[in-house]
């Protein structure tokens, strides 16, 4: 039944239209691990981070252990060491450590949960950071976070994303101290390292324009994608401790993992742009395709065949938006379909997955409604910018 699960030796066509391992993974399988991961490192922590597991959520938890001298040593692998760059993302491994600050890795859509499990671990006194994350809705957060304010000696959330007024007045009102950069300017990593009381290192703040470079899609510096991608395809917690330690100028060894990876990640970039079918929207050009890719390259693919936004639906049910010069208005679509995020870069996960077999029809149609829902919601935005009526999906 495991082969079943494992596509890592299935013809890279057919593996692109499927999710990797971890998805199969029952969530309450997955949670009880997690779980048991985060309470034993929470037994002796003096801090918790909670934080999007992305290169800039990442950047931002490399900082604070670099703030708080939580400081570990990156053995460089043996040179008979075997890395399979084909493999799955891992389903369960443990960060290195023991740590002071110890990571908790959230989505969007899963950040309750993880403040919740903080506040029901941690001792009394932990400082708890939440970083590169934004509730749409304070009722969503309100029990977790309240109940996190009772045993921290301090909540500090740093994000960079859009928040709604009131939603960044509840929190403030909750205990928290929220500071938002203005998402156009900064990234999140930039938000703490201006908060923090810390004189960082230089290679620390290279590691936040670099890391900035890629998140606000701006894609002058080369290591950008390097950042990007080591902090997709290898462990958050080994992420962290490798830019902590080396900052944006990464390891021989990395780079070396990088290229290898790279290899199959071309072929499935290449394999969704043929995939894509462009849609006009009004004024503009949608270009919309399907798989197992990344988001970043193909949506600059599709920008470069005429598209003025681009989608990207994945294998897992979730959405990647992307604009252009042309079409900043990204967060707009994505807030109409569970979703939000930047002017230019956004992701949501339509709710439209009650069962398997749903998921079923979503990888046997490429995602046929998935970009359905997405497209009306271009359109309602286009729409509504126009002046007609506001009508919600």
């Amino acid at each position: 039944m495991d082969d079943l699960f494992d596509t890592t030796d299935l013809d890279p066509a057919r593996r692109s239209l499927l999710p990797g391992a971890g998805f199969f993974l029952p969530d309450d399988v997955e949670d009880d691990l997690e779980s048991e991961r985060i309470e034993s490192a929470l037994e002796r922590a003096d801090a918790a981070v909670v934080a999007d597991p992305d290169a800039d959520g990442l950047a931002c938890v490399a900082l604070i252990r670099e703030a708080y001298d939580d400081v570990l040593d990156v053995p460089e692998p043996d040179a008979d060491d075997e890395r399979d760059p084909d493999a799955d993302d891992p389903i369960d491994v443990p960060e290195p450590g023991p740590h002071d600050v110890v990571l908790v890795p959230a989505s969007p859509h899963d950040v309750e949960d993880a403040i919740g499990r903080v506040a029901g671990a941690a001792e009394s006194g932990i400082d708890l950071f939440v970083c590169d994350l934004a509730p749409d809705r304070y009722e969503y957060v309100a029990d977790e976070l309240e109940a996190a304010v009772n045993v921290a000696s301090s909540v500090r959330w740093y994000d960079h994303h859009q928040w709604d007024d009131e939603v960044a007045t509840a929190v403030r009102e909750a205990g928290a101290e929220l500071v938002v950069g203005d998402s156009d300017e900064e990234c999140s990593a930039d938000v703490v390292a201006r908060s923090l009381a810390h004189d960082f290192d230089d290679r620390h703040v290279d590691l936040v324009a670099v890391t900035r470079d890629h998140d606000l899609w701006i894609r002058e510096d080369p290591r950008s994608d390097d950042l990007a991608d080591y902090a997709y395809w290898t462990d958050p917690g080994e992420y962290v401790e490798v830019v902590r330690e080396y900052g944006a100028d990464l390891p021989e060894w990395v780079t070396d993992f990088l290229a290898e990876k790279r290899v199959e990640k071309n072929r499935l970039i290449d394999f969704a742009i043929d995939r894509a079918e462009f849609h006009d929207v009004g004024p503009y050009t949608v270009g919309v395709t399907y798989g197992r890719c990344s988001q970043n390259e193909v949506a600059e693919g599709l920008r470069e065949a005429g598209a003025d936004a681009a989608v990207v639906v994945k294998p897992a049910g979730s959405a990647s938006i992307r604009g252009t010069e042309t079409f900043q208005r990204c967060h707009e679509v994505a807030g109409r379909v569970n979703g939000g995020g930047h002017p230019k870069a956004a992701g949501c996960k339509p709710d439209i997955y009650d069962d398997m077999l749903d998921y079923a029809t979503h990888w046997t149609t490429r995602g046929a409604v998935a970009k359905r829902v997405i497209l009306r919601a271009f359109e309602d935005v286009v729409e509504t910018a126009d002046g007609s009526t506001d009508e919600s999906p």
